[in-house]
């Protein structure tokens, strides 16, 4: 009677582990789906996220990925390894970045604390280097690495800009062509497409041609089509994005939010160039983020796809919302001589993303510009260290 009894108790428990084994396997197919996140597997089967992993990882429903973030210590390169690491605990992230006055490791400080973030100097116009990492193994790279600065590219060196976004982005579609790594998404800008008056009525869609006006937009609009050039002779799985202005933390204090945010806390003028009417398209970072990261996992090699807010907003609107926010007067506005090529006005239709890939911006910018202006007013000593670390940083604004 008692074997019989210890019979039904194994057979029980053995029912019960079946169960448990083919839920695992359905919450791994949602996940691989994007229809359910790890911190709800955790929840329903009351294990902690790093279990959840380890398990999926140990059964093979989830493979470990190697990804390089080039210019990972820049300002959309750090937010961007942040929402990795958070999101998906099963990639590794070497942080590859030469640390240019645009980059600041101080950026990584809490990403250092997890094993799966690592940090290597390097130049993306250095092959060698590179390749040292990609004998190892490379699944993804993201390409954030760029000179980015538009009045540092009209009044510094434009041949540093064309390092970076010609030379460097040739370099890394070579390590791709030749070693063969799956995924490289190289992160462009809006300004390749040139202009658009205040009054026309126009957009810029993934197949307007590229017409650049200052440098820095040559450079990058170069970079891409030699990603078109590698996709079309190489098939080399490359996917080009076109994003509209970022704003959020860790942005360098020469940009124009964070410029204007950090003048207005210590109650200095605000320089606008020109009329003030100059209109660009502005994202939060974190949309920006969750774009790429659809992208790169759903996104087609060889297509373009545009990300945008449908957020425009003037120069001078920028200025008075973030003096009425922090609580200044309209007067510390101050008109001064327009920037040589600056460009009217951005309009970026995002209309592919959405419909290909069901992404939509889940920040307004009347609740991300406060919880920017939160950030900066909490850290200002990052702010004066990049600022004595970059004392001519100024000149080009």
């Amino acid at each position: 009677m008692q074997n019989n009894n210890y019979s039904e108790e194994d057979e029980l428990k053995k029912n019960l582990s079946s169960a448990l084994e083919k839920k695992i396997d359905l919450l791994a197919k949602l996940y691989l789906e994007r229809k359910i996140a790890l911190d709800e597997i955790s929840l329903i089967l009351g294990i902690d996220k790093k279990e959840v992993e380890f398990i999926f990882t140990k059964r093979g429903l989830m493979k470990k990925k190697k990804m390089i973030v080039t210019g990972g210590a820049g300002f959309i390169g750090s937010n961007f390894i942040y929402h990795i690491l958070e999101k998906y605990p099963h990639y590794e992230v070497i942080n590859y970045d030469v640390l240019t006055y645009a980059a600041n490791i101080e950026n990584l400080r809490e990403a250092e604390k997890n094993p799966n973030y690592k940090f290597i100097k390097g130049d993306i116009a250095d092959y060698e280097k590179l390749e040292e990492i990609a004998r190892e193994g490379i699944d993804i790279i993201v390409n954030f690495a760029a000179e980015t600065a538009v009045g540092r590219s009209v009044h510094g060196k434009a041949a540093d800009f064309i390092h970076s976004n010609v030379v460097g982005t040739h370099t890394l579609l070579e390590l791709v062509k030749n070693y063969k790594i799956p995924k490289f998404v190289q992160i462009s800008t809006d300004e390749v497409y040139g202009t658009i008056e205040l009054d026309e009525n126009k957009q810029f869609f993934e197949d307007s041609p590229f017409l650049p006006n200052v440098p820095y937009a040559a450079a990058k609009a170069g970079g891409d089509l030699m990603c078109r050039a590698y996709f079309n002779t190489y098939k080399v799985p490359v996917i080009v994005t076109h994003c509209s202005n970022n704003y959020g933390p860790y942005q360098h204090p020469e940009k124009l939010i964070p410029h204007f945010i950090f003048r207005a806390i210590n109650n200095q003028t605000l320089p606008v160039h020109g009329d003030g009417k100059h209109i660009r398209d502005w994202i939060y970072v974190q949309d920006h983020c969750e774009a790429i990261d659809l992208i790169l996992h759903y996104g087609k090699p060889g297509e373009v796809y545009n990300i945008g807010a449908n957020n425009e907003r003037s120069t001078i609107e920028i200025a008075k919302i973030i003096l009425d926010v922090i609580g200044r007067p309209h007067s510390l506005i101050n008109h001064v001589p327009d920037r040589p090529g600056n460009d009217r006005r951005y309009s970026i239709n995002s209309e592919k993303i959405c419909d290909h890939l069901g992404w939509k911006p889940a920040y307004t910018f009347e609740d991300a510009v406060p919880k920017t202006i939160q950030w900066y007013q909490h850290n200002i000593d990052w702010v004066e260290k990049i600022k004595e670390g970059d004392q001519e940083f100024t000149n080009y604004i």
